[in-house]
């Protein structure tokens, strides 16, 4: 073992940071190829994991579903489907890392949507008139603030009284169920602005396929930046540099499947009677084989991912977020370092519920209306996609990327039973198998890594 570490070329392992041996097997410099070319390149197990885990399960329900589940239309049906749910796994991420869980998000979604429906349904229109300029942007702003101060409410509870999160939220989603249902007493609150209704995607909230393309352009170039940025970083503050060929391929694999993505995304063409409102609108002259008018990337796709971006940065880049993941590795040392726990779990709590309302806001606007019913099980869902994508109920341990790609994975289950005809409580025992064996997934891995 002290030959292999002190050889400069070879990059220690967890078990080699912390000076023990590994519990069976050989050491870990002298394995296979593919494991040392894994080391050598830093990649991610885990997200390997699931992006193979996430390429058989569209394989499988493409052949079970009779060639109908990887189809253009289908997989942005899903993009937009698994939206919400990543927006509110990004900030559910922050909350187990910190040892604690919300099980209110669900019934939080549900009062936010709600006010959000009320705001510019029946009270806005009364001072500013139906489809103001400043209806849908009052109403967003509105929802956000409200879920971050119903969090933020959660929290203080949490951290200074001193009541578990479990508890807290569990009260939490029972009490905000019901405020939701005395909102509007039971009532069904609809249509919404015409340009809030943009926010949840459908035929007219996309950004059309040039404009999807450039964002693909873009995101290419952000890639490229990254990794540049990356080197010139650790070539600044003297860590070891992951060869130039793996940076290269890594950032070759990440722009193919973004191109490959948004090629994809862009075969799904509107409607006939949209696109004739489209050439009508944009006077062109519709051709007797008719027009194949891309779609485009939608918009609730778009505000996933710049949370997505914004959260990993958050986590990744600011002190926020180092608070946060000290926390949830040794509350006591956190302590002792001079950070203010209770501050940042509270602060951690309004976030989450800042997201909620975000989420909130898009729910609604796909839905085009309000139900007091509104998020039902989205809490399970939720957690269950910030779990598989590698948050540890432990604390301490979780990456944005993984939770996102966990929301992917979920809505992919639940999309593909809808498509074979699966009944919905069947649907909901495959989502909570997909739970346990995440978490027993999780648990081994510690287990295993602690030896």
């Amino acid at each position: 073992m002290s030959q292999h570490l002190d050889d400069p070329t070879e990059q220690a392992t967890p078990e080699q940071s912390t000076g023990e041996l590994p519990a069976t097997g050989p050491d870990p410099g002298e394995g296979s190829a593919l494991r040392r070319l894994v080391r050598t390149a830093e990649i991610d197990t885990r997200l390997i994991g699931m992006l193979v885990a996430l390429g058989i399960i569209w394989v499988t329900f493409h052949w079970l579903s009779g060639g109908t589940f990887l189809t253009p239309r289908n997989l942005w049906n899903l993009s937009v489907q698994s939206a919400t749910v990543a927006i509110m796994a990004t900030g559910m991420v922050l909350v187990i890392v910190t040892r604690n869980i919300d099980l209110s998000v669900g019934s939080m979604l549900a009062v936010v949507g709600m006010a959000i429906a009320l705001l510019q349904a029946e009270i806005l229109p009364q001072y500013l008139g139906f489809d103001h300029w400043a209806t849908w942007i009052i109403a967003v702003l509105a929802g956000v603030l409200l879920g971050a101060a119903i969090g933020a409410f959660q929290g203080s509870i949490v951290a200074y009284v001193g009541v578990p999160a479990f508890i807290v939220t569990l009260g939490g989603l029972l009490v905000w169920r019901g405020v939701a249902w005395a909102l509007a007493s039971g009532r069904t609150i609809a249509p919404m602005d015409s340009t809030f209704q943009l926010l949840g995607g459908g035929s007219r909230g996309t950004i059309g396929g040039t404009w999807s393309w450039v964002i693909a352009g873009l995101g290419c170039a952000g890639i490229v930046a990254m990794l540049i940025n990356s080197r010139r970083q650790r070539s600044k503050y003297g860590f070891r540099q992951r060869p130039l060929w793996a940076e290269i391929t890594l950032g070759g694999i990440a722009c193919a499947v973004l191109l490959l993505a948004v090629g994809v995304i862009n075969r799904y063409y509107l409607p006939e009677a949209l696109a004739r409102q489209y050439a009508e609108d944009n006077n062109l002259v519709w051709p007797e084989a008719g027009l194949n008018i891309s779609a485009g990337i939608a918009i609730p796709v778009l505000i996933a991912v710049g949370v997505a971006l914004v959260m990993t940065y958050l986590t990744t880049r600011r002190r926020f977020g180092r608070y946060v993941f000290a926390i949830g590795g040794n509350p006591d040392a956190a302590e002792l370092a001079g950070i203010n726990n209770r501050r940042t779990i509270v602060q951690t709590f309004a976030l989450m519920g800042g997201l909620v309302g975000l989420a909130a806001a898009v729910q609604v606007a796909r839905l085009n209306a309000a139900t007091s019913g509104l998020g039902t099980l989205t809490e399970l869902y939720v957690i269950a996609a910030a779990v598989i994508g590698g948050t540890s109920l432990a604390g301490g341990v979780g990456t944005i990327p993984g939770a996102v790609l966990g929301a992917v994975l979920m809505q992919s289950l639940q999309s593909g039973m809808v498509l074979m005809g699966v009944d919905a409580p069947i649907q909901n025992v495959v989502v909570g198998i997909a739970l346990v064996l995440a978490v027993t997934l999780d648990t081994v891995v510690r287990r295993r890594s602690s030896r």
